[in-house]
């Protein structure tokens, strides 16, 4: 199940997750070619010496690297089969987990927890065990261990079992469902989700509000939470980065594309979301052409710039969400456009220096998730708007907790009540953004990556 590895000194500090912080694709000629990724996590672990990072050959060219026995010094990537890897993150953590903590299931016709689903089930065991047993050979004694989300929910339990003198903590990145939500799980499924999180030393969450739903679902169903512990950290913006990179070269010529595409005098409501269910794309989209209906006084006087960067298209559900989005986009632009004014504006192909000169361009943005772990758009654009942003943010992100009194906050889920907000946040006056977009700003950075994992690893080590 797990590859060999040459031996290394024991680790101190542990970290595991489904993605790592590099990636190998296989060249033509046979040559593997690395990319580093990003991301809070990869910044936060920055802040660490003497760790190591398990995480999972997610491709060809990972699986190749891993035989040849080519890596990163503190980097352990497991060579778990391929189909045991797509039941257990496309099948268990994707269509299932994902879809309990996000409240996405259309309950009349799913889900549907059958044979095939016990199946996938026990892939997904098989893949959390791979990584207790890869963690428990890396640590040394009395190590400290941070489990990253809802793919490894299963390992601090089966750690504990391995090595009992680890500190082992666990964090969640998605939200966590309500209780009579999570009870759509079959009965010992939901048991040992519980179990095997609460095997873990601590349980950390993004807001208050994801950690009681947990207390509330280990309460319920266990009747508490045992001797673990449960901590909050909202992980923040990393405004040095984003204030740095957004000041680059190849985002000041994407912003002269945009402002070209978008035409002079305009406004702009900016999004940058993948396609991914939750993000609310097609709402939002409906809250735009509701605007330009009931008000035809923005009609050529604003443009919609919407980033809905693919995501998850290897399954069908998602494929189809995305050509939605392009199809309501055209549908937009068919009934309002004219020869010199296109009112959306739609990229589909990633480009973070596209998105920071759109972060930059702003004059609204709209972060309307029906439910989101965080929400770091909302807390990024304050950061680098050139000259203030009006922030329209539904009341499910995770980052309302933090930024919702200088937001105009929306019901994900009420298009005619997001229109008005759009309208609102269109309108306000240049000195109140201004205040606004600098209290946003301040709020969204008070925890960056590096202090938001320094403060996990002290509070898990403290006991």
């Amino acid at each position: 199940m797990v590859s060999e590895h040459a031996p290394q000194p024991a680790a101190q500090v542990l970290v595991a997750s489904n993605r790592g912080p590099v990636s190998y694709a296989l060249r033509e000629d046979g040559t593997l070619d690395s990319r580093r990724g990003g991301g809070g996590l990869v910044s936060g672990l920055s802040a660490v010496d003497d760790k190591m990072w398990v995480c999972a050959a997610l491709g060809d060219g990972d699986r190749e690297a891993v035989r040849r026995g080519v890596g990163e010094p503190g980097v352990r990537m497991l060579d778990i089969d391929a189909d045991v890897h797509a039941d257990a993150y496309n099948g268990i953590a994707n269509s299932v987990l994902w879809f309990v903590h996000h409240l996405l299931y259309q309950t009349p016709v799913e889900p549907v927890f059958d044979a095939e689903f016990r199946r996938q089930w026990a892939s997904f065991e098989t893949y959390n065990r791979a990584f207790a047993e890869a963690l428990a050979e890396e640590a040394g004694q009395g190590a400290a261990v941070l489990v990253q989300d809802y793919h490894l929910a299963l390992v601090p339990g089966m750690l504990r079992e391995l090595r009992p003198d680890l500190r082992i903590g666990h964090f969640s990145h998605t939200p966590w469902a309500p209780v009579d939500y999570f009870r759509l799980l079959p009965d010992d499924i939901a048991e040992q989700l519980l179990h095997g999180i609460l095997g873990a030393d601590r349980a950390a969450f993004l807001t208050r509000r994801w950690a009681d739903a947990f207390i509330g679902c280990c309460t319920e169903i266990l009747g508490g939470t045992g001797h673990t512990r449960i901590g909050v950290h909202g992980l923040g913006a990393d405004a040095e980065f984003l204030r740095r990179r957004a000041h680059e070269a190849d985002v000041d010529e994407r912003m002269a594309a945009l402002r070209e595409q978008v035409g002079p005098g305009r406004k702009t409501i900016v999004r940058v979301d993948r396609t991914e269910l939750s993000k609310n794309i097609v709402r939002g989209m409906l809250a735009y052409r509701a605007l330009l209906d009931e008000r035809p006084e923005w009609r050529g006087r604003v443009v919609h710039i919407a980033f809905a960067y693919p995501s998850r298209q290897d399954l069908r559900v998602y494929r189809e969400y995305t050509a939605e989005v392009q199809r309501v986009a055209d549908a937009v632009n068919e009934a309002y456009g004219t020869a010199d004014w296109t009112p959306v504006v739609l990229h589909v192909k990633d480009d973070f220096a596209r998105s920071l000169a759109a972060y930059r361009l702003a004059d609204v943005a709209l972060v309307n998730p029906i439910r989101d772990g965080m929400n770091l758009v909302a807390k990024e654009v304050p950061v680098v708007s050139d000259h203030g942003c009006a922030l329209v943010l539904s009341r499910e992100a995770g980052a309302y907790e933090e930024l919702g009194a200088d937001s105009i906050t929306v019901n994900p889920y009420d298009v005619s009540a997001t229109a008005d907000a759009l309208h609102e946040a269109l309108t306000m006056a240049d000195d109140e953004r201004t205040a606004r977009t600098k209290r946003l700003a301040a709020a969204a950075t008070a925890l960056p990556p590096q202090q938001w994992f320094l403060e996990q690893l002290e509070a898990l080590r403290q006991g």
